[in-house]
Order: structure tokens, then C-alpha cells, then sequence
């Protein structure tokens, strides 16, 4: 087993990281470039937003294949060709010739990048001793943070430039390169032992996960919080790239450096959960999140801006409370439950178009409010129930 510290350690931990940069650079790069490829195509902002929901809809349903999948032929190969594959599909959408090839490009693009998410993770526990694997697990999530800002950047710094045709050509190259180094760094697994899949087993896995109700609560609301979360992010390039801000897609961007405010509270939330429980602390986040949001009505692009890093910290102090929820409540196979968590989780993003768009075309950014706040009261609403279950669990542990 592979010591935390260790030159095998920093190895292996430098390679997954750099694989989930690589995955999210991809993921997200076509955001802030929506408003040029709407422009592009001469398709509504519905249509555009396609582009990102239907790769994380692939996405989702990856998961639920190279997990199992993983588990019988091995999990480093996984991840070094669908990283390959993730790769050649950016190249490729550099040179679609119109926009349904391009959203189907997407959508095999989206399937492939789910392929390092699923199985990562998984590497550790079978190779890393346990303090190695919550040491690399913490860089590991870092990393997912960094990849997303980074996308953002390199797609509407060089798409300014270039075009955003410009823009997947570069982030393809950059992830050739990336692949080229993860599959020199990653090393030779040593403790995999191949199990054979159990098509029955891991659908009655998977379906008990569904009926139980601290569970499916935590599924909940870490999706529609996400589908509120990701897809305020699409709406606003729209709101930006229009006057009086008429922001470029370089400046489109650097908004998504706000996406830092969640990288920090995810790293405080393990001292916060110190004075609240962890619904409590699902709470406060969707509270947050809601309250961000109406920061972002001003008319002031700083105000706005504020108000999207207010939001962040809200949706990543929920989302880390509730997927480590997730595993405290889980009572049988963990990696399918928390699996299960990430499907709800892409789900959500890649429907939230659908739910927002009819309050974009009514009310524009006030309508996005609108929409935003009746889904977040729903999780809200959750993280309540949850805390008040909870509250009463330990007042009857008291009296007994």
C-alpha cells in the first residue's frame, strides 16, 4: 500500500489531480463562450445552453457505467483513454461544421470525461493507505475546484482572442499534453483485484439507496442546488455580454474566479461542522446561496460580482455537507451510494436550463431570481427536515 508522503504518494496524487483539472477544463470551457456560439448559430439562449447540459447529462450517466465497470477490468486504463478520448473530442469541436454536430460532440465528450470522476477516487482505496487516501482526497476535490476556474479562463481568454473555435483547439491541445504526463505519472496499480459485475446486485445496491430517505433527501438537494448553482452561471454570461455591460468573453471568463469563494468554504466546512451539525450547516448553505442571489439583481457589475461569490460559498458548504452526508448515512455499499449522488448532482445541472429559461424569457435576470428562489426554498425545506430529524434523534439518544 502506497504511504502517505511518500515519492509514490505525490506521484499518483499529482497524476489524479491533474486528470480532474483536465476533466473540468473541458466540462466547462464552452461557458463563458455561450453568448459568441448563440451568436454563431443563431440559436436561442435555450438551445445554447445545450451545450453545456448535455455533457453534464452524459456525464451523469457515465458514472453509473465505468464505476462498475471499473471494478472488473481495472480502473487506470479507464481513465487514461477516456481522458485521451476527452482530449480529441475539444479537437474535434474546433471544426464543427454546424450545431447539432457540435452538441453531439458534447455529448460524447460529456460520457468520456465521466470516465476519471468515477474511478479516481476508487484508485486511491485500493492503492493508498487510509491517511495517504483522505490526504490525496482533499487535494483531489481541490483540484475538481481549480480545473473548473481554469476552463472558464483558458475558453474566454483565448476565445476573445481567437474565436471559440480558437478556444476548444487550445484546451484540446492542452489536455493531449495533460494525458501525456497523467499517463506517464499514474502508476502501475498493485492491489486491484478484478471482481466480477453483478448486473442484479448492483441495481438492488442502487435501488435501496433510492428508498432511503436521509439518502434520497441528500440526492435532492445537492441536485437542485447544483441546477440552481451551475446554470445562474450560464444565464449571467448572457445578462454580462449584454448592455450596459457588453463584457467580452475574456472578462465572461474571469467572472468564475468567484467559483475561489468555494473552494474556501469547503475547506473550512470540516471546522465548521465543529459547532453545527451537518444539516445545520446544509442549511446555512442554502440560505447563502439564496441571499447571493439577490445580491446579484443590483445593477452594479462589482455588486453582481459579489453576489455570485456569495453564492458560491452557499452551494459548495451545502454540497460538501450533504455528499459527506451521503457516506455517513450510507449503511451498505458506500461507492454506489455516493456515485449515486453525482448522478443526481449532473443531473440536476443539466435540466436546470429547461427549469430557468421560461423565467429568463419573462423576466430576465429578475426571472432567474424568481425560478432560482422556488427550487432553492424546496432544498431548503429539506435541509430542515433533515435538521429537525436529526435534532430529534439525539434528544431520544438522550433519554435513553
Amino acid at each position: 500500500m502506497i504511504t502517505a508522503r511518500s515519492g509514490a504518494w505525490w506521484r499518483a496524487t499529482l497524476a489524479l489531480c491533474l486528470g480532474s483539472i483536465l476533466v473540468f477544463v473541458n466540462l466547462y470551457a464552452p461557458q463563458p463562450l455561450l453568448p459568441e456560439l448563440r451568436q454563431i448559430h443563431g440559436v436561442s439562449t435555450l438551445a445554447v445552453s445545450l451545450v453545456m447540459s448535455v455533457a453534464t447529462l452524459a456525464l451523469a450517466g457515465a458514472l453509473l457505467v465505468f464505476g462498475p465497470l471499473s471494478d472488473a477490468i481495472g480502473r487506470g486504463g479507464i481513465m487514461r483513454v477516456t481522458l485521451l478520448l476527452a482530449g480529441l473530442c475539444s479537437l474535434g469541436l474546433a471544426f464543427a461544421p454546424n450545431f447539432e454536430t457540435l452538441l453531439a460532440l458534447r455529448l460524447v465528450q460529456g460520457f468520456v470525461l465521466g470516465g476519471l470522476p468515477a474511478v479516481a477516487i476508487a484508485w486511491m482505496g485500493d492503492e493508498f493507505e487510509r491517511p495517504a487516501l483522505m490526504a490525496a482526497v482533499g487535494l483531489y476535490i481541490g483540484a475538481n475546484t481549480l480545473g473548473g476556474i481554469g476552463g472558464r479562463l483558458i475558453g474566454g481568454g483565448v476565445g476573445e482572442v481567437g474565436g471559440a473555435n480558437a478556444g476548444f483547439l487550445t484546451v484540446g491541445l492542452i489536455t493531449l499534453v495533460g494525458v501525456a504526463l497523467f499517463w506517464k505519472l499514474l502508476p502501475a496499480p498493485r492491489q486491484f483485484k478484478p471482481r466480477r459485475f453483478e448486473l442484479r446486485g448492483a441495481l438492488a445496491d442502487l435501488g435501496s439507496h433510492l428508498r432511503h430517505p436521509l439518502l434520497l433527501a441528500a440526492y435532492l438537494l445537492g441536485g437542485i442546488n447544483f441546477l440552481i448553482f451551475i446554470n445562474q452561471y450560464s444565464y449571467i454570461t448572457f445578462r454580462l455580454a449584454e448592455e450596459p455591460f457588453g463584457l467580452s468573453a475574456r472578462w465572461l471568463g474571469m467572472i468564475f474566479l468567484t467559483y475561489l469563494g468555494g473552494t474556501l468554504s469547503s475547506t473550512l466546512s470540516g471546522r465548521l461542522t465543529g459547532h453545527l451539525s451537518q444539516p445545520a450547516c446544509m442549511t446555512l448553505g442554502v440560505l447563502i446561496l439564496m441571499t447571493g442571489t439577490l445580491i446579484t439583481l443590483s445593477n452594479s457589475l462589482a455588486w453582481i460580482i459579489a453576489g455570485l461569490a456569495v453564492n458560491s460559498v452557499g452551494f459548495f458548504l451545502a454540497h460538501s455537507m450533504a455528499s459527506s452526508w451521503v457516506s455517513r448515512q450510507a449503511q451498505r455499499a458506500r461507492g454506489s451510494a455516493s456515485a449515486l449522488y453525482l448522478v443526481f448532482y449532473y443531473l440536476g445541472a443539466s435540466l436546470g436550463s429547461l427549469w430557468l429559461e421560461p423565467f429568463w424569457q419573462r423576466g430576465g435576470w429578475f426571472g432567474i431570481a424568481i425560478g432560482s428562489w422556488l427550487l432553492l426554498g424546496v432544498t431548503l425545506g429539506i435541509a430542515l427536515w433533515l435538521w429537525h430529524g436529526e435534532r430529534s434523534h439525539e434528544r431520544m439518544s438522550l433519554a435513553s
